[in-house]
Formats: C-alpha cells, structure tokens, sequence
C-alpha cells in the first residue's frame, strides 16, 4: 500500500507492519473510520516498513512475527533511527513472555490481536499522547517484578538473542524442531544451532533437560 494524501491535515499518520494482507487491510479500514488517525501506509516486512518510513508516519504499529523478519528487531532499528516515532507491537505472542522485551526494544506499547477493538483503539491513543500502554494484568506483572529480585534462570534468558527467546519460547510451548523450523520459516539445521547456542548460554547438558527448563521457564511466567 502506497502512502496517499491525508485529507485531514490534523490527523496522526500511522504505518501498519503485518506480514498477513487480511490483517493490514482490516486494521486500515477500522482506524480509518476515526477523524484523528489515517493509515498512510502498510508494510508486509521490515524493509518494506523502513521504506514507507518516506511518507513520515507519527505511529508504526507492528506485528513481532514477520515470516521471515523479526518484529523487536525492527522496533528496535524504528527507535534508533526514529526516535519521536510512537510504536505499539500488536501481536500473537503472550504479552507475559514477550511485552518486556518489546518494551526494552524501543516499544512504547504491547497488546495481544485478540483483545476487543476498543482496547486497540485506546491503546493507539495512549501510545500517540506519548504514554506507555499495557494491559492491566501486565502492569501487574511488571510492578511485581520490580519488588521481587529475579531469579538467575531469568537473568540467563534475558542473555538469549531475539530468535533464541522465540525458540526457546516455543519449544516450551511443545513444538518440535521441525514444527519451530517451520513457523520461523528457518531451516532445522538453523533452529538446531540456535537450540546448541541456548544450551550453551543457560548451561543446559542436552535436549532433554532443554525441553524440560523451557516448559517450567514459561509456566513460571
């Protein structure tokens, strides 16, 4: 989608990332409806996103998974070269597991695709009044971690690069190393590296005791 002329001048221009054409089109055509947003241009991966960074949006919602781009990489390139840039994540991903690290990317927002569209909406406009937005049970959380000291298993996770969390995260989630090969469009042997490359870093003997501390890291979550 190529950036067209506001015809509201007052109107916060927004950029869509999402790799799903359906869900670009839906989240244009719904905040179109409202006087102070206009959708001036969709991006379906991150070097679509920083070209259409041409027709100079105010906000940049974007999805974490982009087939074959990472989502928190390109929030974090958005922030670095875009510092005034509003970013909301809007995405698939537990927001428990994945919104802090949004958040330490260069986020200014985290909210899941189910959510009901008045959330969405607010927290759009939250993020565009230059706030924080977050769910309430994720405020929450995040309160409670700042009392409570982190135990080292976290520390360790936080150590893991963007892909590395998304494998780890998933083979928590049960999938195999060909079913995570296939929803991160990667090959088995890559994800077998990135899996050698989390063992190495969290100090974890083998396969199965991986398997073993990526289920109990996210139902300690």
């Amino acid at each position: 989608m190529q950036a067209k002329p506001c015809s509201q001048c007052h109107a916060a221009k927004v950029l869509i990332v999402d790799d799903h054409p359906i869900i670009r089109e839906g989240l244009a055509n719904l905040l179109n409806l409202h006087e102070d947003l206009h959708v001036c241009c969709t991006a379906g991966s991150a070097d679509e996103a920083l070209e259409q960074m041409a027709c100079e949006p105010d906000m940049a919602i974007v999805d974490l998974s982009l087939h074959t781009d990472s989502g928190l990489d390109l929030v974090r390139t958005l922030r670095q070269h875009h510092p005034c840039l509003a970013i909301l994540v809007l995405s698939m991903h537990d927001e428990t597991l994945f919104a802090e690290r949004a958040l330490r990317a260069g986020a200014n927002g985290y909210l899941m695709k189910l959510e009901a569209t008045e959330h969405i909406m607010r927290a759009i406009h939250e993020v565009l009044a230059g706030n924080i937005y977050l769910s309430a049970a994720m405020h929450g959380k995040l309160a409670r971690a700042l009392t409570v000291p982190r135990k080292c298993a976290d520390g360790a996770v936080q150590s893991l690069s963007e892909r590395e969390f998304e494998v780890l995260h998933l083979i928590g989630l049960g999938f195999s190393t060909r079913e995570i090969a296939g929803k991160l469009n990667r090959s088995i042997k890559t994800v077998e590296t990135h899996q050698a490359n989390i063992k190495e870093k969290l100090d974890i003997p083998n396969g199965k005791e991986l398997m073993r501390f990526a289920i109990q890291w996210i139902e300690n979550q």
